[in-house]
Protein backbone atom coordinates (compact mmCIF):
# COMPACT_ATOMS: atom_id res chain seq x y z
CA UNK A 1 0.00 0.00 0.00
CA UNK A 2 1.11 3.46 -0.94
CA UNK A 3 1.16 6.48 1.46
CA UNK A 4 0.06 9.66 0.07
CA UNK A 5 0.61 12.82 1.53
CA UNK A 6 -1.95 15.42 -0.89
CA UNK A 7 -1.00 19.36 -0.99
CA UNK A 8 -4.21 21.08 -2.32
CA UNK A 9 -6.81 18.61 -1.69
CA UNK A 10 -10.03 20.72 -2.19
CA UNK A 11 -8.93 21.70 -5.53
CA UNK A 12 -10.07 20.05 -9.00
CA UNK A 13 -6.85 17.86 -9.18
CA UNK A 14 -7.08 16.61 -5.15
CA UNK A 15 -10.87 15.92 -5.54
CA UNK A 16 -9.35 13.51 -8.20
CA UNK A 17 -6.65 12.26 -6.05
CA UNK A 18 -8.97 11.44 -3.85
CA UNK A 19 -11.66 9.51 -6.22
CA UNK A 20 -8.93 7.64 -7.32
CA UNK A 21 -7.69 6.33 -3.36
CA UNK A 22 -11.81 5.88 -2.71
CA UNK A 23 -11.87 3.54 -5.84
CA UNK A 24 -8.57 1.99 -4.54
CA UNK A 25 -8.60 1.83 -0.90
CA UNK A 26 -5.88 -1.46 -0.79
CA UNK A 27 -3.57 0.32 -2.63
CA UNK A 28 -3.35 3.98 -1.11
CA UNK A 29 -4.01 5.85 1.86
CA UNK A 30 -3.85 9.16 2.69
CA UNK A 31 -1.12 10.11 5.64
CA UNK A 32 -1.40 14.00 5.22
CA UNK A 33 -3.56 16.60 3.24
CA UNK A 34 -3.24 20.27 2.92
CA UNK A 35 -5.79 23.02 1.58
CA UNK A 36 -6.11 26.63 1.51
CA UNK A 37 -9.81 28.42 2.84
CA UNK A 38 -12.17 25.97 1.98
CA UNK A 39 -12.63 24.39 6.04
CA UNK A 40 -16.27 22.86 5.66
CA UNK A 41 -15.10 20.40 2.38
CA UNK A 42 -11.26 19.63 4.12
CA UNK A 43 -13.59 18.63 7.04
CA UNK A 44 -15.06 15.65 5.23
CA UNK A 45 -11.69 14.58 3.87
CA UNK A 46 -10.37 14.46 6.58
CA UNK A 47 -13.15 12.03 8.46
CA UNK A 48 -13.28 10.30 5.60
CA UNK A 49 -9.38 9.44 4.85
CA UNK A 50 -8.42 10.24 8.72
CA UNK A 51 -4.70 11.51 7.87
CA UNK A 52 -1.93 11.67 10.52
CA UNK A 53 -1.86 15.25 9.18
CA UNK A 54 -3.70 18.16 8.24
CA UNK A 55 -2.21 21.38 7.46
CA UNK A 56 -4.60 24.20 6.70
CA UNK A 57 -3.06 27.85 4.38
CA UNK A 58 -4.82 30.19 6.59
CA UNK A 59 -3.76 30.12 10.88
CA UNK A 60 -6.90 31.91 11.50
CA UNK A 61 -9.10 29.07 10.23
CA UNK A 62 -7.50 26.49 12.10
CA UNK A 63 -9.80 26.61 15.44
CA UNK A 64 -12.66 26.63 12.86
CA UNK A 65 -11.22 23.45 10.97
CA UNK A 66 -10.68 21.72 14.56
CA UNK A 67 -14.17 22.08 15.71
CA UNK A 68 -15.18 20.07 12.94
CA UNK A 69 -12.65 17.44 13.42
CA UNK A 70 -13.03 14.83 16.36
CA UNK A 71 -10.67 16.62 19.51
CA UNK A 72 -7.28 14.57 17.99
CA UNK A 73 -6.90 16.42 15.63
CA UNK A 74 -5.97 19.48 17.85
CA UNK A 75 -2.70 18.17 18.02
CA UNK A 76 -2.69 17.79 14.00
CA UNK A 77 -3.40 20.70 12.50
CA UNK A 78 -0.37 22.60 11.31
CA UNK A 79 -0.96 25.76 9.09
CA UNK A 80 0.32 28.02 6.47
CA UNK A 81 3.55 27.57 4.78
CA UNK A 82 5.75 25.64 7.14
CA UNK A 83 2.58 23.28 7.45
CA UNK A 84 2.50 22.29 3.99
CA UNK A 85 6.00 21.38 4.31
CA UNK A 86 5.54 19.73 7.40
CA UNK A 87 2.96 17.53 5.78
CA UNK A 88 4.72 17.25 2.81
CA UNK A 89 7.90 15.46 4.42
CA UNK A 90 6.04 13.25 6.68
CA UNK A 91 8.08 10.07 7.87
CA UNK A 92 5.34 7.41 6.47
CA UNK A 93 4.24 8.92 3.18
CA UNK A 94 5.88 7.11 0.21
CA UNK A 95 4.84 9.31 -2.46
CA UNK A 96 3.67 13.43 -1.69
CA UNK A 97 1.13 14.89 -5.19
CA UNK A 98 1.76 18.57 -5.51
CA UNK A 99 -1.84 19.98 -6.57
CA UNK A 100 -2.00 22.99 -4.66
CA UNK A 101 -1.95 26.00 -7.55
CA UNK A 102 0.36 28.77 -7.98
CA UNK A 103 3.98 29.55 -6.31
CA UNK A 104 3.14 28.45 -3.39
CA UNK A 105 3.51 25.11 -4.41
CA UNK A 106 7.34 25.41 -5.01
CA UNK A 107 8.32 25.15 -1.37
CA UNK A 108 6.64 22.32 -0.02
CA UNK A 109 7.68 20.28 -3.45
CA UNK A 110 10.84 20.94 -2.53
CA UNK A 111 10.94 20.23 0.92
CA UNK A 112 9.12 16.63 -0.16
CA UNK A 113 12.09 16.17 -2.64
CA UNK A 114 14.68 17.18 0.16
CA UNK A 115 13.19 14.55 2.26
CA UNK A 116 13.74 11.89 -0.68
CA UNK A 117 9.91 11.62 -1.50
CA UNK A 118 8.58 10.75 -5.01
CA UNK A 119 6.39 13.47 -6.24
CA UNK A 120 3.19 13.37 -8.48
CA UNK A 121 3.48 16.81 -9.85
CA UNK A 122 0.05 18.81 -10.64
CA UNK A 123 1.80 22.26 -9.58
CA UNK A 124 3.74 23.20 -12.57
CA UNK A 125 4.39 26.17 -10.69
CA UNK A 126 7.31 24.60 -9.34
CA UNK A 127 9.07 24.12 -12.31
CA UNK A 128 8.26 27.29 -13.79
CA UNK A 129 9.52 29.07 -11.26
CA UNK A 130 12.71 27.08 -10.39
CA UNK A 131 12.76 24.17 -12.73
CA UNK A 132 16.85 23.56 -12.84
CA UNK A 133 17.02 24.16 -8.87
CA UNK A 134 14.24 21.42 -8.41
CA UNK A 135 15.57 19.05 -11.09
CA UNK A 136 18.79 19.00 -9.69
CA UNK A 137 17.82 18.37 -6.33
CA UNK A 138 15.62 15.60 -7.95
CA UNK A 139 19.04 13.99 -9.09
CA UNK A 140 20.49 14.54 -5.92
CA UNK A 141 18.14 12.90 -3.68
CA UNK A 142 17.83 10.31 -5.99
CA UNK A 143 13.23 10.40 -6.34
CA UNK A 144 10.39 9.88 -9.19
CA UNK A 145 9.24 13.36 -10.30
CA UNK A 146 5.75 12.01 -12.03
CA UNK A 147 3.78 14.38 -14.16
CA UNK A 148 0.33 14.52 -13.38
CA UNK A 149 -1.09 17.58 -16.06
CA UNK A 150 -2.73 15.23 -19.13
CA UNK A 151 -0.45 16.69 -21.34
CA UNK A 152 2.74 15.79 -19.48
CA UNK A 153 1.82 12.45 -18.75
CA UNK A 154 0.66 12.09 -22.15
CA UNK A 155 4.85 13.19 -23.36
CA UNK A 156 5.82 11.07 -20.82
CA UNK A 157 3.70 7.88 -21.86
CA UNK A 158 4.78 8.68 -25.54
CA UNK A 159 8.86 9.10 -24.17
CA UNK A 160 8.59 5.30 -23.59
CA UNK A 161 8.00 4.75 -27.57
CA UNK A 162 11.63 5.27 -28.01
CA UNK A 163 15.07 6.30 -26.96
CA UNK A 164 15.47 10.12 -25.61
CA UNK A 165 18.41 10.91 -27.48
CA UNK A 166 15.72 9.92 -30.55
CA UNK A 167 13.39 12.53 -29.51
CA UNK A 168 13.14 15.50 -32.57
CA UNK A 169 10.32 17.41 -31.00
CA UNK A 170 7.74 17.51 -27.95
CA UNK A 171 3.98 18.99 -29.59
CA UNK A 172 1.46 20.10 -26.47
CA UNK A 173 -1.80 20.10 -27.31
CA UNK A 174 -3.91 22.97 -26.31
CA UNK A 175 -7.76 23.35 -26.50
CA UNK A 176 -7.76 26.77 -27.42
CA UNK A 177 -9.97 27.55 -24.07
CA UNK A 178 -13.28 29.58 -24.58
CA UNK A 179 -12.06 32.83 -26.98
CA UNK A 180 -10.36 30.39 -29.68
CA UNK A 181 -12.40 31.77 -32.36
CA UNK A 182 -13.41 35.28 -31.29
CA UNK A 183 -11.77 38.13 -32.67
CA UNK A 184 -9.36 40.49 -30.99
CA UNK A 185 -12.11 43.31 -30.26
CA UNK A 186 -14.57 41.12 -28.67
CA UNK A 187 -11.67 39.69 -26.30
CA UNK A 188 -11.56 42.92 -24.71
CA UNK A 189 -15.01 43.13 -23.65
CA UNK A 190 -14.40 39.41 -22.32
CA UNK A 191 -15.80 38.35 -19.02
CA UNK A 192 -14.71 36.56 -16.39
CA UNK A 193 -18.02 33.98 -16.26
CA UNK A 194 -16.94 33.73 -20.25
CA UNK A 195 -13.39 32.78 -19.42
CA UNK A 196 -14.07 30.34 -16.92
CA UNK A 197 -16.76 28.15 -19.18
CA UNK A 198 -14.11 25.47 -20.67
CA UNK A 199 -15.26 23.63 -23.66
CA UNK A 200 -14.25 20.48 -22.46
CA UNK A 201 -12.48 20.42 -18.86
CA UNK A 202 -13.78 21.20 -15.67
CA UNK A 203 -10.98 23.00 -13.65
CA UNK A 204 -10.25 25.57 -11.25
CA UNK A 205 -10.93 29.41 -11.76
CA UNK A 206 -7.47 29.82 -12.44
CA UNK A 207 -6.12 27.40 -14.61
CA UNK A 208 -9.58 28.14 -16.47
CA UNK A 209 -8.50 31.87 -17.10
CA UNK A 210 -5.03 30.80 -18.07
CA UNK A 211 -6.57 28.08 -20.41
CA UNK A 212 -8.46 31.12 -21.85
CA UNK A 213 -4.88 33.44 -22.46
CA UNK A 214 -3.13 30.41 -23.48
CA UNK A 215 -0.71 31.04 -20.58
CA UNK A 216 -1.61 27.97 -19.25
CA UNK A 217 0.31 26.63 -22.35
CA UNK A 218 3.22 28.21 -21.96
CA UNK A 219 3.69 27.45 -18.29
CA UNK A 220 3.29 24.24 -19.60
CA UNK A 221 6.19 24.61 -22.40
CA UNK A 222 8.09 25.84 -19.44
CA UNK A 223 7.68 22.90 -17.45
CA UNK A 224 8.07 20.14 -20.47
CA UNK A 225 11.83 21.95 -20.81
CA UNK A 226 12.89 20.93 -17.44
CA UNK A 227 10.77 18.02 -17.00
CA UNK A 228 11.98 16.40 -20.18
CA UNK A 229 15.61 17.73 -20.47
CA UNK A 230 14.89 19.25 -23.84
CA UNK A 231 15.67 22.50 -25.48
CA UNK A 232 12.72 25.54 -25.88
CA UNK A 233 13.35 24.82 -29.34
CA UNK A 234 12.53 21.28 -30.18
CA UNK A 235 8.96 21.98 -27.59
CA UNK A 236 6.12 22.66 -30.18
CA UNK A 237 2.09 23.85 -29.68
CA UNK A 238 -0.79 23.15 -31.22
CA UNK A 239 -4.30 24.14 -30.82
CA UNK A 240 -6.38 20.91 -30.97
CA UNK A 241 -10.03 21.45 -29.67
CA UNK A 242 -11.17 18.29 -29.17
CA UNK A 243 -8.86 17.47 -26.01
CA UNK A 244 -8.69 13.88 -27.20
CA UNK A 245 -4.73 13.88 -28.13
CA UNK A 246 -3.47 15.21 -25.23
CA UNK A 247 -0.05 15.31 -26.38
CA UNK A 248 2.60 13.72 -29.03
CA UNK A 249 6.19 13.11 -29.37
CA UNK A 250 8.13 13.49 -32.85
CA UNK A 251 11.16 10.75 -33.49
CA UNK A 252 14.00 11.80 -35.93
CA UNK A 253 12.57 9.18 -38.05
CA UNK A 254 9.76 11.07 -38.58
CA UNK A 255 7.09 9.17 -36.43
CA UNK A 256 5.15 10.98 -34.05
CA UNK A 257 3.66 8.96 -30.82
CA UNK A 258 0.42 10.62 -29.23
CA UNK A 259 -1.74 9.61 -26.70
CA UNK A 260 -5.10 10.08 -26.93
CA UNK A 261 -8.09 9.41 -24.24
CA UNK A 262 -11.08 11.02 -23.00
CA UNK A 263 -10.72 13.97 -21.51
CA UNK A 264 -11.06 12.85 -17.29
CA UNK A 265 -8.21 13.77 -15.03
CA UNK A 266 -8.28 10.51 -13.33
CA UNK A 267 -6.44 9.05 -16.10
CA UNK A 268 -2.93 10.88 -15.24
CA UNK A 269 -3.02 11.06 -11.89
CA UNK A 270 -4.19 7.25 -11.50
CA UNK A 271 -1.20 6.31 -13.62
CA UNK A 272 1.73 8.91 -11.80
CA UNK A 273 -0.10 6.86 -8.64
CA UNK A 274 0.31 3.42 -9.25
CA UNK A 275 3.08 3.87 -12.38
CA UNK A 276 4.28 1.81 -14.10
CA UNK A 277 1.01 -0.25 -13.55
CA UNK A 278 -2.37 1.06 -15.25
CA UNK A 279 -5.42 0.79 -13.16
CA UNK A 280 -8.82 -0.20 -14.59
CA UNK A 281 -10.40 2.72 -14.13
CA UNK A 282 -13.94 1.59 -15.18
CA UNK A 283 -14.34 4.98 -16.94
CA UNK A 284 -15.76 5.64 -20.33
CA UNK A 285 -13.64 4.26 -23.02
CA UNK A 286 -12.53 6.70 -25.89
CA UNK A 287 -14.32 5.48 -29.50
CA UNK A 288 -12.91 6.69 -32.37
CA UNK A 289 -16.13 6.70 -34.44
CA UNK A 290 -17.80 8.57 -32.57
CA UNK A 291 -15.15 11.51 -31.10
CA UNK A 292 -15.83 13.59 -34.48
CA UNK A 293 -13.06 14.89 -36.55
CA UNK A 294 -9.86 15.54 -34.56
CA UNK A 295 -7.95 18.93 -36.00
CA UNK A 296 -5.15 21.11 -35.15
CA UNK A 297 -4.15 24.80 -35.58
CA UNK A 298 -1.55 27.35 -35.00
CA UNK A 299 -2.14 29.37 -32.16
CA UNK A 300 -2.35 32.90 -32.79
CA UNK A 301 0.26 35.19 -30.80
CA UNK A 302 -1.51 37.82 -32.11
CA UNK A 303 -4.65 37.45 -30.28
CA UNK A 304 -3.17 35.57 -27.15
CA UNK A 305 0.28 37.08 -26.61
CA UNK A 306 0.78 35.25 -23.45
CA UNK A 307 2.47 31.84 -24.85
CA UNK A 308 4.54 34.52 -27.05
CA UNK A 309 5.89 35.92 -23.44
CA UNK A 310 6.14 32.09 -22.14
CA UNK A 311 8.47 31.12 -24.67
CA UNK A 312 10.27 34.48 -24.35
CA UNK A 313 10.87 34.39 -20.48
CA UNK A 314 11.97 30.50 -20.90
CA UNK A 315 14.83 32.04 -23.53
CA UNK A 316 15.90 34.71 -20.58
CA UNK A 317 16.49 32.17 -18.27
CA UNK A 318 17.54 32.91 -14.65
CA UNK A 319 14.24 34.62 -12.55
CA UNK A 320 12.20 35.55 -15.64
CA UNK A 321 10.40 32.76 -15.58
CA UNK A 322 9.30 33.25 -12.05
CA UNK A 323 8.57 36.85 -12.98
CA UNK A 324 6.20 36.13 -15.68
CA UNK A 325 4.25 33.25 -13.05
CA UNK A 326 3.91 35.39 -10.43
CA UNK A 327 2.68 39.01 -12.64
CA UNK A 328 0.35 36.43 -14.47
CA UNK A 329 -0.98 34.95 -10.65
CA UNK A 330 -2.08 38.60 -9.65
CA UNK A 331 -3.14 40.08 -13.22
CA UNK A 332 -5.37 36.61 -13.27
CA UNK A 333 -7.00 37.54 -9.47
CA UNK A 334 -7.48 41.05 -10.72
CA UNK A 335 -9.21 40.21 -13.51
CA UNK A 336 -11.68 37.64 -11.52
CA UNK A 337 -12.15 40.43 -9.37
CA UNK A 338 -13.32 42.80 -12.19
CA UNK A 339 -10.36 45.48 -11.50
CA UNK A 340 -9.02 44.86 -15.26
CA UNK A 341 -9.90 43.68 -18.47
CA UNK A 342 -9.16 40.69 -20.02
CA UNK A 343 -6.51 41.75 -22.63
CA UNK A 344 -4.99 43.29 -19.72
CA UNK A 345 -4.12 40.42 -17.88
CA UNK A 346 -1.11 39.80 -20.62
CA UNK A 347 0.02 43.71 -20.41
CA UNK A 348 0.11 43.39 -16.58
CA UNK A 349 2.71 40.26 -17.24
CA UNK A 350 4.56 42.08 -20.10
CA UNK A 351 5.31 44.92 -18.00
CA UNK A 352 6.41 42.96 -14.90
CA UNK A 353 9.09 40.80 -17.07
CA UNK A 354 10.81 44.16 -18.97
CA UNK A 355 10.66 46.11 -15.52
CA UNK A 356 12.27 43.26 -12.94
CA UNK A 357 15.64 42.51 -12.52
CA UNK A 358 17.14 39.33 -13.94
CA UNK A 359 18.47 36.94 -10.92
CA UNK A 360 20.28 33.54 -10.74
CA UNK A 361 17.47 30.40 -11.02
CA UNK A 362 19.64 28.46 -9.21
CA UNK A 363 19.36 30.99 -5.77
CA UNK A 364 15.94 29.87 -4.08
CA UNK A 365 16.09 33.01 -2.30
CA UNK A 366 16.94 35.49 -5.88
CA UNK A 367 13.97 33.35 -6.86
CA UNK A 368 11.34 34.27 -4.13
CA UNK A 369 12.77 37.48 -4.52
CA UNK A 370 11.82 37.97 -7.72
CA UNK A 371 8.55 36.37 -7.27
CA UNK A 372 7.80 39.28 -4.94
CA UNK A 373 8.90 41.93 -6.60
CA UNK A 374 7.27 41.03 -9.52
CA UNK A 375 3.88 40.58 -7.86
CA UNK A 376 4.50 44.80 -6.52
CA UNK A 377 4.65 45.84 -9.86
CA UNK A 378 1.69 43.81 -11.28
CA UNK A 379 -0.12 45.65 -8.39
CA UNK A 380 1.26 48.74 -9.30
CA UNK A 381 0.08 48.25 -12.99
CA UNK A 382 -3.32 46.87 -11.97
CA UNK A 383 -4.27 50.55 -9.84
CA UNK A 384 -2.96 52.29 -12.73
CA UNK A 385 -5.00 50.98 -15.21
Amino acid sequence: MKALSLLGSTGSIGRNVLAVVRQFPERFRVVGLSAGRRVDLLAEQVLEFKPERVSIADPSLADALAEKLPSLYRSRIVCGVEGNCTVASLPSVNMVVSAIVGAVGLLPTLAAIRAGKDIGLANKETLVMAGRLIMAAVQRHQVRLLPIDSEHSAIFQALEAGRKEDVARIILTASGGPFRTWKQEALVAATPEQALAHPNWSMGRKISIDSATLMNKGLEVIEARWLFNVAPEQIAVVVHPQSIVHSLVEYHDGSVVAQLGIPDMRIPIAYALSYPERLGLGLKRLSLTQCGGLTFEQPDHSRFPALRMAYEALAMGGVKPAVLNAANEVAVEAFLAGKIGFTQIAAVVETALETTPQGDELDLQAILAADKQARAIAQQEIQAA
